[in-house]
């Protein structure tokens, strides 16, 4: 007899978890930036100016950088990023998908704020590759949710076959060295699409 509580038990604790709604990313409220060092110590701020994404009911995330809005700030350098590291011609766009807990997310209040720590993979040049992802998730109204990542994605380009692209660099603007590892964060905002 005793038993026989636990699926009442688990029923009413499922009737009570609230339900993921539908989330688009806003492109106007979002940024992902990244940092590439050369010449040892010289750091500089590249940033993605277009990008989509959602969040999907069952917690899937998935934001998405078309690759060729990058922006270095030096127009002659967006060419040659487009051309010869990211190969545009050939891959229009990086992807990150990762899946959150629903119901975490689904229970934040307006003004809280919540730690979440997820399992990513990371798609860019035709590669994929685990990454892990630890953020902080707010809901800042009824309707708008904003992502932040508290550790930089250390993004290896060897991993991703950017080694070439990196060295062709490399030899065009004359530097001694440029890192291939690349620290990658971000900031990106999601509106309600619809309620469950």
């Amino acid at each position: 007899m005793r038993y026989s509580i636990l699926p009442l038990m688990l029923t009413g604790l499922l009737a009570a978890t609230p339900v993921l709604a539908d989330w688009n990313l806003d492109p106007a409220r979002s940024a992902v930036t990244y940092v590439t060092i050369k010449a040892k110590d010289v750091a500089e701020n590249n940033r993605f100016q277009e990008m989509r994404g959602h969040i999907d009911a069952e917690g899937l995330a998935v934001v998405t950088l078309m690759l060729d809005s990058v922006e270095t700030l030096v127009p002659i350098r967006n060419e040659r990023m487009r051309e010869f590291l990211f190969e545009t011609s050939n891959y229009k766009m990086a992807e990150i998908r990762a899946k959150v807990d629903p119901a975490v997310i689904g229970a934040l209040e307006v003004g809280e704020v919540v730690r979440i720590a997820a399992e990513a993979n990371l798609t860019l040049h035709g590669q994929t590759q685990p990454m892990p992802l630890s953020m902080m998730a707010a809901k800042l109204d009824a309707g708008t949710l904003m992502v932040a990542t508290t550790e930089p994605l250390l993004v290896d380009a060897s991993k991703f076959g950017l080694s070439e692209g990196v060295e062709k660099l490399r030899e065009i603007a004359g530097l001694a060295s440029i890192s291939e590892a690349v620290p990658v964060v971000f900031v990106v905002t999601f509106v309600e699409t619809s309620g469950q």
